[in-house]
């Protein structure tokens, strides 16, 4: 039976990934940096471990709690939406910090056993906006390009090993709470300069009234399709509207 570790599983992408797996008959390793009961089902096959991608010891020990683990999903992550002139150098910070820097660690920490056995596969949850130009999303985008290329380059050190790794890009899902988090609870005023007030609403309103939108289920159900393809396929778009971006590019 096959073990899966999951980051930032306590809502969103990261829960629905777990619970799929789980149902698939995996073992699931579901990491959440604050662990909260009755998020995901009580079972001898799925643990809910804590785990913060943003510090090295939280990291040694969730990987020492979870043992052997055949797939990596680097799931956890921080939105951001805001006009760059009016995001604060540490936001940018805090976000690079988990959607990159986090996932180069965990990545890093894995690879030995993967190596060391010859298989394993480290899939790195990225966006949609990797696919596009969008606007207000300059940190949060190039925090997820870096991913892109970062895994990129490293499915080809890793292939001679038998080791794989991949990008899953999500589109957007409206039932994430991704407004409110993207924001980190500030007013969106604090995020927009008043120059940029009318340009931001329209590009809100565009978003808003725009019928393609990705579900959660979307997103496990790719994630586990990565984790079996054996094509040597790079990317997997996730949902109807990141499909159709990947399909224009």
């Amino acid at each position: 039976m096959k073990t899966v570790l999951i980051t930032g599983t306590s809502s969103g992408y990261g829960r629905e990934t777990a619970r799929y797996f789980h149902e698939q008959g995996w073992n699931v390793i579901a990491t959440m940096r604050t662990p909260r009961t009755g998020v995901l089902p009580a079972s001898d096959r799925l643990r809910v471990v804590e785990l913060d991608v943003t510090e090295p010891g939280s990291i040694s020990a969730a990987l020492e709690a979870a043992g052997p683990v055949d797939v990596l999903v680097n799931n956890a992550g921080v939105p951001s939406i805001g006009v760059f002139e009016g995001t604060p150098m540490a936001r940018v910070r805090e976000v690079f910090e988990t959607n990159t820097f986090g996932v180069m660690a965990m990545t890093q920490a894995v690879l030995p056993q993967f190596r060391e056995r010859g298989s394993g596969v480290v899939i790195n949850v990225t966006s949609s906006v990797v696919l596009g130009h969008m606007p207000l999303s300059a940190v949060y985008k190039a925090s997820k390009m870096a991913v892109e290329g970062f895994t990129a380059s490293l499915a080809l050190e890793l292939a001679p090993f038998g080791v794989q790794a991949k990008t899953v890009e999500p589109g957007a899902c409206l039932t994430t709470n991704f407004a409110h988090r993207a924001t980190n609870g500030e007013s969106p005023d604090e995020l927009v300069p008043a120059p940029y007030a009318a340009f931001a609403k329209e590009v809100l309103e565009e978003f808003t009234s725009q019928d393609l939108y990705t579900r959660e289920s979307d997103v496990a159900e790719t994630v586990w399709r990565a984790a079996h393809d054996t094509t040597g396929q790079l990317r997997f778009p996730a949902g109807a509207d990141a499909v159709r971006l990947a399909q224009a590019k």
